[in-house]
């Protein structure tokens, strides 16, 4: 066990003890705690009742005036996978992932006038759902940015024929681990990023 894995096993322990956490949220804290972004995977496809679960999840996050602005395309077939990464000769390996799930807005269900960029904040909790039941379901999955890099969106709209009125936001690479290419977790605890009160 490396270290960052026993100060986050100490970390938890502590403060399941020191908060009384329930059975469940204990589960909730270490699955949150124990995430890492995962890039290598096994050729084993990803059963449709997980792919639903981590949707349900995703569908399940905040958003603004409860507009849910989002739309996900499922790439899970080689075929699809291999259309979303294009020619690229350097995205020979990122071709092997079973699951790509790309993270869309809607422009039909968007507030309007200066809160309209709220879209981001909602797709990105509704994301962070998706990786985290993504983990909690034994899977591994990291986030790949699309927007707001203007030429990869009108890429990835391209060639996903997008209908005019989706964004991809994200694109959710997710898999079975490959145990040789190992993700560990990160200790990002920072005392010194957190004020209380007014700032002085």
């Amino acid at each position: 066990m490396n270290k960052i894995i026993m100060t986050l096993a100490f970390m938890l322990t502590s403060i399941a003890s020191h908060a009384q956490l329930s059975t469940e949220a204990q589960a909730v804290i270490n699955n949150i705690m124990t995430r890492a972004s995962v890039r290598g995977f096994i050729e084993k496809p990803v059963e449709q009742e997980k792919i639903d679960l981590m949707l349900r999840a995703a569908m399940a996050a905040p958003t603004d005036k409860n507009k849910q602005p989002w739309h996900f395309v499922v790439l899970n077939t080689p075929e699809t996978i291999s259309s979303y990464y294009g020619d690229n000769p350097r995205a020979e390996r990122m071709k092997k992932t079973p699951l790509v799930i790309v993270v869309c807005a809607d422009t039909t269900r968007m507030q309007q006038g200066e809160v309209r960029d709220i879209w981001v904040q909602d797709l990105s909790a509704s994301t962070e759902n998706l990786l985290l039941a993504a983990h909690a379901l034994d899977l591994g999955a990291v986030w790949t940015t699309i927007y707001p890099l203007e030429k990869r969106v009108q890429d990835v709209q391209q060639r996903l024929n997008l209908p005019g009125r989706l964004i991809p936001m994200c694109a959710i690479r997710i898999g079975y681990p490959n145990p040789e290419r190992p993700a560990q977790p990160k200790d990002k605890w920072d005392e010194q990023k957190v004020t209380y009160g007014l700032w002085k």
